[in-house]
């Protein structure tokens, strides 16, 4: 198959982007809708038989850790666009970064505080203001550097379950194995109550909690997460110089890379979750996922890619809708926590914790449903989603037009 034209390389783009919008739902659904531990280890909250075992399985083998990589793939590609682009047009590549990345982290710190615990904007942000340095490295130093950061990341949550397995040797009953059990074990009946009544409660009481609690978190999801997050940062930049995520490789090519890389990861993936389930989801067993899972997501994530391709239409009325929802992912990103904070939380609907785990995702799919209308309908109006506009017209210091149908994906992508 010849390279398609340069827009529909970018669209091509889009599309994954479009999808990972959707995908990383999935698993933030949880995080919306239930207690922290849950997300993990479906004996904390939300049922682990029948359906809802079923549901945990088909997300731990095939989405969980997968979608937030392949954001940050992403991330990385659509940066490197954005300062080729000033580059070319003769604008600083350097401002035109900083400035973007300067504005999300205002967005990511709002987004954090003032809307969910759960945001990513604002360590993407941080991230990203280090990744510029790496711009100019050819493939195979990125890949390179992006695997020795990569396995940084693994030997660093490889301490969570070292520690757990320390803690329960000389301290069973301390409060710091008791902080462990209700991030990846089954939290004590006391822990779920308070949380269960936190966010069933009103909102100045989770605002409270937020500042409270997420200002450290946040530095401590920069300095945990961080390498891991460069190096799929770096791995985005070669996906893009090598021609992978423009859509410019052969079906063959694809094909090749998604038998290797899921050959590696599926079977790799439904091992970790028989042990899981054999071990009756041991927060030990569970913790042991971290570094374990970290080794064998950056073939499944590559692997992603090469399956969405594949499967893309150019004239296809799904591709469609995916590549508009995939030129507002950060309106999407952010809307979708509008939304589900207002089903989930106090000061909205207050299905927190009401839902087992399969019934989350009748909700999934609805909004699912919303983000495909509603981003082909609004880009047949305006150039760019709403956020993306602000965001855009924040890091270029004027208001940009807005009016009139989007362009092709060259110019969504650049933003």
């Amino acid at each position: 198959m010849s390279p398609p034209a340069a827009g529909a390389r970018l669209a091509s783009l889009d599309m994954v982007r479009g999808v990972a919008v959707l995908g990383i739902l999935l698993l933030n659904i949880l995080s919306f809708a239930m207690p922290e531990a849950a997300y993990v280890n479906p004996r904390a909250y939300g049922g682990w038989h029948g359906a809802d075992l079923a549901a945990w399985a088909i997300n731990f083998v095939l989405f969980d850790g997968r979608m937030r990589g392949l954001f940050s793939f992403l991330f990385g590609a659509s940066m490197l666009l954005v300062i080729e682009r000033a580059e070319a047009g003769g604008r600083s590549p350097a401002g035109a970064h900083y400035r973007r990345m300067a504005w999300l982290l205002v967005f990511g710190i709002a987004h954090l505080f003032l809307v969910w615990h759960g945001d990513i904007l604002a360590h993407y942000a941080m991230i990203g203001m280090i990744a510029y340095a790496m711009r100019g490295l050819p493939v195979p130093r990125l890949l390179v550097l992006g695997t020795m950061l990569a396995l940084v990341g693994a030997v660093l949550f490889a301490t969570i379950p070292l520690g757990i397995v320390q803690l329960q040797a000389s301290a069973p009953h301390g409060a710091e194995l008791r902080h462990y059990a209700q991030a990846f074990g089954v939290p004590a009946p006391a822990d779920i109550a308070r949380n269960l009544a936190l966010h069933r409660g009103g909102y100045g009481a989770i605002l409270a909690e937020r500042v409270r609690e997420d200002g450290g978190a946040l530095f401590a999801l920069f300095v945990f997460f961080g390498p891991e997050t460069l190096g799929y940062m770096l791995f985005g930049m070669a996906a893009l110089r090598s021609g992978m995520l423009r859509g410019a490789w052969t079906r063959a090519r694809y094909r090749r890379w998604l038998i290797v890389c899921w050959g590696i990861g599926l079977p790799a993936y439904a091992a970790l979750a028989w042990w899981q389930w054999r071990s009756g989801f041991d927060m030990r067993v569970v913790a042991a996922m971290l570094p374990l899972t970290a080794l064998v997501r950056p073939p499944m994530i590559a692997g992603w890619i090469c399956l969405i391709l594949l499967l893309a239409r150019p004239d296809g009325a799904l591709t469609a809708r995916l590549v508009a929802a995939g030129r507002m992912a950060f309106t999407n990103y952010l809307a979708t926590s509008l939304i589900c904070t207002t089903l989930f939380y106090g000061y909205g609907l207050g299905w927190y914790g009401q839902l087992t785990r399969w019934q989350l995702y009748l909700v999934v799919f609805a909004i699912w449903a919303l983000i495909l209308l509603w981003s082909r309908a609004w880009l047949d109006h305006f150039r760019f989603g709403p956020f993306e506009w602000l965001w855009r017209s924040l890091a270029r210091g004027s208001f940009q037009p807005i009016q009139g149908r989007a362009p092709d994906s060259n110019a969504s992508a650049s933003q």
